[in-house]
């Protein structure tokens, strides 16, 4: 109020000072100030000053104060607009109520604003598209989401360089060194690009960043020397064809705007290699554990999660294509919540987390949770094999261990994301948990699923990690004997909670040394348990050609250990001699191993999963 008083005073001696909307937004303070901007542009000063007073509550003393203020400072007449006999609500500042599109023709006095990125293409777009993927399973999903909306769009896919108009790169940015990859990956794109300019080519190759590097970076990536045209966050998949067409003018695009909702639950996607014998369905995206060194929710967002049906028609789908193996994808995949049937959150328990684990969130209240998704998934072929990644250990409940008891078509396998052995490390990693809790966890799951495989990560370096807290690392690792492991040193993210909080102060040197300590007793235990496994029969889904010898074939066991036999003719179910072929079922007796990789005889085709 002594803003707009004072400028009173100032209009009267000045009449070109600061225009009558700078005041009342000054004095409004609102969060969202393009919808204000909105009404200074269109509405009638009637509908500015209803608006005021139902946003603010404003008594009708201080109404006709704004009124006098704004009649003093506006050079525009009220008779320039009609006046409404009544104004809007606060409700119709909301995004997508009812009462939007009944006031809508009264308040425009001309056609209204159009968002370009919501209207759809005027004509197909006729774009060679070339897609590189980096990071986790969960982009190569993103890559097939995106490649189905640009095929719908009238793009093609193209193997090579050489036939792209269009280059886009879907990114990880979960470690400093995988962006690095991007920018040198970059590099050599503008190479390519500046030779096709100098041998007289007439279209510019467009270059895009799709994912997580593009949501940390933002408007980094435009104005960096690489030349990049565009730039896609995962939740912006739906807007790359008017992206790509508006880039083709010249314009440089960027939209990473994350969404609370968006999962592009009715996006069919479209392989990537429809000859692959598996197959990757998203479930679930965002996080909300936050846990203090990770930049997924800055990249992902929110948890959301598709609905169930969605998720098991996809799965019919992919059996109807006759995929052997389903992995189920999410940043947080054991914390699916469908709440799609669900009225009120009040209607239903709340979520019980493992025992002895905790969040950092309020208690969720869930409709239907990942144990029914696990059940529904792997009823709908009982010879398809299923599987998940990645969890979170606090999200194991026994109906999930139940299910996989219950389902063989469920691997026998589960990722336990350990990241720390020390009470005090996990603390200040915001993991919700201790040494002793994860380790009862671990005895628990082993107790109900006898052979079961499992794997974890780890961190080396973590912000004020002591000698004696690698120790407990190292520790953990010694007694566990993991069957598979992804160890990494720190890499700290601008905008988590530990790059704000905390000191990355273990010296490079210390972190390295430390994480080949840690990668040395991984070693010794995935040995341990695979030499366990000599002289056992194992059914293996054959994914490729063996990299080292032509001659042999290489696949997984259910329980997730990757194996190794020579090519081999056998009689299939049919009663006909043929050779193995990638998509097969075929059980080994494991002969040989190292720390990774079992060596088996083929004894047969299987007609079993598992």
């Amino acid at each position: 109020r002594t803003q707009l008083d004072n400028s009173s005073q100032k209009h009267k001696n000045n009449v070109t000072s600061e225009p009558a909307s700078c005041f009342l937004l000054s004095h409004t303070r609102l969060v969202e100030c393009e919808k204000m901007a909105w009404v200074m542009r269109y509405a009638s000063r009637s509908l500015v000053l209803r608006t005021l007073g139902a946003i603010r509550g404003a008594t009708a003393a201080r109404t006709q104060h704004l009124a006098s203020v704004f009649a003093t400072h506006t050079h525009r007449t009220t008779t320039t607009k009609r006046t409404l006999p009544e104004g809007p609500g606060f409700k119709d500042f909301l995004a997508g109520a009812d009462s939007q599109t009944e006031t809508s023709a009264s308040i425009y006095e001309t056609e209204p604003p159009t968002i370009p990125y919501l209207e759809k293409p005027s004509a197909p777009l006729d774009a060679r598209v070339y897609f590189e993927t980096y990071g986790c399973q969960m982009n190569v999903s993103d890559t097939e989401v995106a490649w189905a909306i640009l095929q719908q769009a009238g793009c093609h896919r193209v193997d090579t360089l050489d036939e792209a108009d269009v280059i886009l790169i879907v990114t990880c940015s979960i470690r400093d060194n995988a962006e690095r990859k991007i920018w040198e990956r970059l590099r050599q794109l503008n190479a390519v690009r500046r030779k096709r300019s100098d041998g007289g080519s007439d279209q510019r190759l467009q270059i895009g960043i799709l994912g997580c590097m593009a949501e940390r970076l933002k408007s980094k990536l435009l104005e960096s020397s690489e030349g990049i045209d565009l730039v896609a966050g995962p939740d912006s998949y739906r807007h790359l064809p008017n992206m790509i067409n508006d880039s083709f003018d010249g314009e440089a695009q960027m939209n990473v705007v994350l969404s609370m909702d968006e999962t592009y639950a009715d996006i069919a996607p479209v392989r990537l290699n429809p000859k692959s014998p598996s197959a990757f369905v998203s479930i679930q995206r965002g996080c909300d554990n936050m846990c203090s060194y990770c930049i997924v929710p800055f990249t992902r967002g929110r948890e959301r999660s598709r609905p169930l049906e969605t998720i098991v028609g996809e799965v019919e789908a992919l059996s109807r294509a006759g995929v052997k193996e389903v992995t189920l994808l999410g940043q947080n995949v054991n914390s699916y919540l469908d709440n799609s049937e669900v009225s009120s959150a009040r209607d239903v328990e709340p979520i019980q987390n493992s025992a002895g684990f905790n969040t950092i969130y309020k208690t969720k209240r869930g409709g239907r949770r990942f144990a029914h998704l696990l059940e529904q998934v792997a009823a709908v072929d009982p010879n398809m094999r299923i599987r998940f990644t990645s969890p979170h250990p606090k999200d194991f409940p026994d109906e999930v261990l139940m299910a996989m008891r219950d389902h063989r078509n469920i691997c026998n396998h589960i990722h336990m994301p350990a990241q720390s052995g020390s009470d005090g490390v996990l603390e200040r990693m915001r993991r919700g948990y201790t040494n002793a809790s994860y380790r009862a966890l671990v005895h628990h799951i082993r107790d109900i699923l006898p052979g079961v495989t499992i794997s974890s990560d780890f961190i080396s370096g973590f912000c004020g990690e002591t000698e004696e807290d690698h120790r407990d690392t190292f520790k953990l690792l010694q007694d566990i004997q993991y069957d598979v492991g992804f160890l990494f040193a720190y890499s700290q993210r601008e905008k988590t909670h530990a790059h704000r909080r905390m000191a990355d102060d273990v010296p490079e040197d210390v972190k390295k040394r430390r994480l080949n300590e840690l990668i040395e007793v991984f070693y010794q235990g995935t040995l341990a348990q695979n030499q366990k496994r000599i002289g056992t029969e194992q059914v293996v889904l054959v994914e490729k050609v063996s990299r080292r010898n032509a001659d042999e074939w290489m696949g997984r066991c259910a329980n997730n250990i990757r194996a190794v036999m020579p090519d081999k003719e056998m009689v299939d179910e049919s009663g006909k001699p043929r050779r193995i072929q990638v998509g097969d079922y075929v059980k080994i007796k494991v002969t040989d191993t190292t720390a990774m990789t079992l060596r088996g005889e083929t004894i047969g085709f299987s007609s079993s999963c598992t």
